[in-house]
């Protein structure tokens, strides 16, 4: 089953400062962390720090999954599984528009500048193949 952007979908894609992603260490364990991340409308971006196992697990397995954060009753529920790919070249996140847009506010909260997200040098970029909702 392809990848269907659906309302449910595009409204946590669009609207959520959080996701899970979910990469799979050498061990086969998985490995779930909190990201902050970019919709570009076909594609998904999150920054890394260069030493992160995050790329480690990616360069041994692309199969990664985003899971967004439901309601407390368990509706609402979003999973996209694709694949991952360090994107070389790319840009620092301060030198996106649209990821400073997003989290510019609550980097200046923590105490902290738009260059401290440079810290976060490496691209990814996840391509959703799958997803499956629970409604709202």
């Amino acid at each position: 089953m392809a990848f269907e952007l659906t309302g449910q979908i595009e409204k946590h894609l669009v609207s959520d400062q959080i996701v899970w992603l979910t990469t799979v260490a050498p061990s086969g364990r998985p490995a779930p962390r909190p990201v902050w991340f970019l919709w570009d409308g076909a594609s998904i971006t999150i920054y890394s720090q260069p030493d992160g196992a995050k790329l480690r697990h990616i360069a041994a397995s692309d199969l990664v999954s985003l899971n967004f954060n439901c309601t407390p009753g368990g509706g609402d529920v979003v999973v996209i599984s694709g694949r991952a790919e360090v994107v070389h070249g790319a840009p620092p996140p301060s030198e996106v528009p649209e990821m400073l847009d997003k989290y510019l506010a609550t980097i200046q909260t923590m105490g902290y500048t738009q260059e401290w997200y440079d810290s976060y040098s490496i691209a990814i970029r996840v391509t959703p193949e799958r997803a499956w909702t629970i409604p709202a």
